[in-house]
């Protein structure tokens, strides 16, 4: 515990709500005591914290982004494969509790777990101390990383790119997986995107849906050319 504090930079006064939030399910059915709960509602709770103070971070550092294009910022830095990424740095699955059928299923790299793994702990720390603790963790171990770049604040390219073919009838686009290389930790993607079976760009990213609209993007740069 005082390892894993350590890495998560705040030491807690009731250590048994960071215990819940690194049980798993399958742990605490196995042990059948009232005593035992997993990390489901702490999770739940902290989704909602987690959104709360990733609102407030787009809000105060991107005063010209409109609505929408928050709405989907917000999902694409605290989506799995973010709050993967997260866990990861804090070393999260050394110390989570699982069932043994999950852990012979390899539930501890998990990336959903692992994911849901880094919400529970912002609830916890939040039952802990409070909004003002959630919200450094988050700032400091979950937003620290994120690049409100000019790919983040443009219009979505994928939807940019299906309005402009839509303008002409019969048209239809496919995003088509290119390569895929890299450890399970660090995948990089590459999608190729074909406009009636052709080619009109191809773009890389860390996640699937990253590498998509970077494919767009370059369609739609073709197109301008």
């Amino acid at each position: 515990m005082d390892r894993l504090e350590e890495k998560l930079g705040y030491r807690f006064r009731d250590r048994d709500l960071l215990r819940t939030a690194l049980t798993h399910s399958s742990y605490a059915n196995e042990k059948h005591t009232d005593q035992t709960q997993s990390y489901e509602r702490l999770e739940f709770l902290g989704d909602s914290i987690l959104g709360l103070v990733t609102a407030e971070f787009l809000y105060a550092h991107e005063p010209a982004l409109p609505e929408g294009q928050m709405t989907r910022l917000r999902a694409e830095l605290v989506c799995e494969a973010s709050l993967h990424k997260t866990a990861l740095a804090l070393s999260l699955g050394e110390y989570m509790r699982l069932g043994r059928g999950e852990e012979h299923t390899g539930g501890r790299t998990r990336p959903s777990i692992l994911a849901d793994m880094v919400e529970a702990v912002i609830a916890a720390i939040y039952l802990d101390s409070g909004m003002d603790e959630a919200r450094r963790f988050i700032l400091e171990r979950v937003l620290k990383d994120a690049e409100i770049s000019e790919y983040h604040r443009s219009a979505d390219y994928k939807t940019r790119l299906q309005e402009l073919v839509q303008r002409k009838s019969d048209q239809h686009i496919a995003y088509v997986l290119a390569d895929e290389s890299g450890p399970d930790h660090d995948k990089r993607f590459t999608f190729e995107v074909r406009i009636n079976g052709v080619a009109a760009g191809t773009g890389s990213g860390r996640t699937k849906k990253e590498a998509e609209q970077m494919a767009a993007r370059r369609a739609l740069e073709s197109f301008t050319e």
